[in-house]
């Protein structure tokens, strides 16, 4: 029997048994649009993640503090306990003039009020060139400045959250005092909104000058720098960067050549690397753990074909008896399993597509990236399921006496 004729005569059978072939059918449509669906929402998370990563500044460094374990000289002038403000302030365009600007990021968690409105959040110390640094725009008002910050001024610019919170009727903030950790500061602007950037949000935070911050507001081991922040004069002098801003350091704590640093320095491509690799490899076990339900749905087609040989005993004993060779009953029971599979991959990347689709709708952080590679690869999968669950019944079929097989009732 041509192969045409097989996929007719078993399109015919599935349309006689409907609901039989649903049901069968059901754990590879599910299965194919479960992977589809979680890999294009795994890929979306990955794309705006970089994309947040990428807003986070430009020729971007990131510092965060390490003590060593060996080699450096403890107790007074070289130990290490915390970051300083000094440590910062020893970065100079002498010793480091790859360096274009750097900020240390005092980060305390307090209650900034307005009026009657008041919210918890994050007061941010900084230097003046923070914003630049971070790429931050203006939404209201405007940054603070490098007179100001050595003034230690009394001033704050507002998260585009925060703002909204202490002002719910849109009210202008700039020139109003807002009290953050009971300390009243004059609102000089507000931030626009950027979103979520890596572990920062700086929507949700206040902006304080840093000697504000650690001589006005907190206690000296509150307002203690947790990272610092440096711009690059280039992306090509981003390693050279970092590399003089690391001897600046280990000749301050007096860190022997080839023990570890006393910092760490990040750069957007590492961080950018590092969160792709994170989501490829969360994108990958959720794909994996819905394709176990292609594999379900693989011993669904099993079980119903072993049914269906078993049912048309007869049947395949007629056609033996007539000239149909083992190949004919072999290729038509494998190709009534393999047009299974293919109809309910078919079903299931209209599903997962749709679910894709309909998620962004109902979640609104959540962002979808469609492409063919996972749906071919998905639909490629479940025909080689059909035609490995598929094959044992078929081979039983195509083994059975045809004597034994017209006696069977």
């Amino acid at each position: 029997m041509p192969v045409l004729e097989n996929f007719r005569v078993a399109l015919h059978g599935l349309a006689a048994n409907k609901l039989r072939a649903m049901l069968t059918m059901l754990g590879i449509i599910i299965g194919v649009g479960a992977v589809i669906a979680m890999i294009a929402l795994g890929q979306g998370a990955r794309e705006k993640t970089l994309m947040q990563i990428r807003a986070m500044g430009t020729n971007l460094l990131i510092g965060d503090p390490e003590r060593p374990r060996i080699g450096a000289v403890r107790g007074a002038a070289g130990s290490w306990n915390r970051l300083k403000i000094d440590d910062l302030e020893a970065i100079t365009p002498t010793n480091c003039p790859d360096v274009q600007a750097i900020s240390p990021e005092i980060q305390v968690q307090t209650q900034v009020k307005a009026g009657n409105q008041n919210v918890n959040t994050n007061a941010f110390g900084v230097w003046a060139q923070w914003g630049e640094i971070r790429n931050h725009q203006m939404d209201q008002g405007r940054f603070f400045t490098a007179d100001e910050e050595k003034k230690r001024a009394k001033i704050v610019v507002l998260g585009a959250d925060v703002y909204e919170q202490l002002f719910p009727y849109g009210d202008d903030p700039v020139g109003k005092l807002i009290r953050v950790n009971n300390v009243g500061l004059r609102c000089i602007g507000v931030l626009a909104r950027k979103g979520q950037t890596g572990n920062l949000n700086p929507d949700d935070m206040v902006v304080v000058p840093a000697g504000t911050a650690y001589k006005r507001l907190f206690n000296w081991w509150q307002a203690r720098p947790r990272s610092f922040c440096v711009q690059a004069t280039s992306e090509d002098t981003m390693g050279a960067a970092s590399a003089q801003i690391d001897e600046v350091f280990r000749k301050r704590y007096r860190v022997k050549p080839g023990d570890p640093s006393v910092i760490k320095l990040r750069s957007q491509s590492e961080i950018a690397s590092t969160e792709e690799q994170a989501q490829n490899n969360f994108t990958a076990l959720l794909a994996s753990i819905a394709g176990v339900s292609l594999l379900v749905g693989g011993i669904g087609i099993m079980n119903i074909m072993l049914v269906s040989v078993t049912e048309r005993t007869r049947e395949i004993g007629i056609r033996k008896a007539i000239g149909a060779k083992r190949r004919d009953v072999l290729l038509q029971f494998l190709i009534e399993a393999v047009t299974l599979s293919i109809l309910g991959g078919l079903i299931g990347i209209a599903l997962g597509v749709t679910i894709a689709l309909l998620v962004p709708h109902f979640v609104p952080d959540a962002a979808t990236v469609l492409t063919m590679a996972p749906m071919l690869l998905a639909f490629g999968f479940s025909v080689g399921v059909g035609v490995f669950f598929g094959f044992y019944p078929a081979q039983k079929a195509s083994k059975l006496d045809p004597i034994v097989a017209l006696r069977y009732e």
